[in-house]
């Protein structure tokens, strides 16, 4: 699932007329980026939340045969948080699915991921990258076997106790769906995961390598750099894998 409902309020004048995942980077939207990216790794079928401007996402994108995916897409009436827009389709899951913020742009190889949320058999596996400024961001202390022992979204300057953040790209067994509400707003960083480490579920940090990366298009500077960093051919082709297999159906 690809989320892709929010405002992107702080990429306004920009995103009063784009979705914060459509806006352009190395000549095509952002969002296009994630989904080939996913489609390279055999990941075909795709879920997308829509609030903001949904008309844009469909558009572009309709059922995803261009791209060689197959989208579904979840209308929103209200936004119900990174969290409670999976719930809203929780019957699309029999298994353990990948979750992606359709905000950022990585070439976290997936195929690594996956293998590390089976190597450690945890009920979730967080993508996470060193940031120098954490600020924005969810927080995560790992322990030496790369297990999560806490969890702070968007820390004040004198909470701050780890440089590793959350890159919104994750593996979710379908089990922790059921630490959502059925109704209203939830969060992954706010309620969900600091929910379930408080009940003792297992949960791990994947590292990106050095040759993966990670972009950031959350606020103007952090697009700027962004945008700067990629040609018109796209993001660099970082941990890109020949070969996929035992990804989750």
């Amino acid at each position: 699932m690809v989320l892709a409902a929010g405002p992107g309020i702080r990429l306004r004048p920009l995103t009063d007329g784009l979705p914060k995942c459509m806006v352009p980077v190395g000549g095509k939207p952002l969002l296009e980026h994630t989904i080939a990216w996913l489609q390279t790794f055999g990941v075909t079928e795709i879920v997308i939340n829509l609030w903001h401007l949904p008309d844009v996402i469909r558009g572009h994108f309709g059922d995803g045969t261009r791209l060689g995916v197959q989208i579904t897409y979840s209308q929103e009436t209200q936004l119900r948080g990174t969290a409670g827009g999976v719930k809203k389709v929780a019957r699309l899951f029999d298994g353990p699915f990948f979750l992606w913020y359709g905000d950022n742009l990585s070439t976290c190889n997936l195929a690594r991921l996956y293998e590390a949320h089976r190597r450690t058999g945890g009920r979730a596996t967080l993508a996470v990258h060193r940031r120098a400024d954490v600020l924005q961001s969810g927080i995560v202390g790992l322990d030496e076997d790369d297990r999560i022992v806490r969890f702070l979204e968007k820390p004040r300057p004198e909470e701050v106790f780890s440089p590793w953040v959350s890159t919104g790209i994750f593996v979710l067994e379908r089990d922790v769906l059921d630490f959502i509400p059925a109704d209203g707003v939830s969060d992954f960083g706010r309620d969900v995961f600091p929910s379930m480490l408080s009940a003792g579920e297992r949960l791990y940090g994947y590292r990106l390598s050095r040759d993966e990366g990670f972009w950031w298009a959350d606020t103007p500077p952090d697009y700027d750099r962004t945008r700067a960093l990629h040609s018109e051919s796209g993001p660099p082709d970082k941990g890109c894998p020949s070969q996929h297999s035992g990804f989750p159906s």
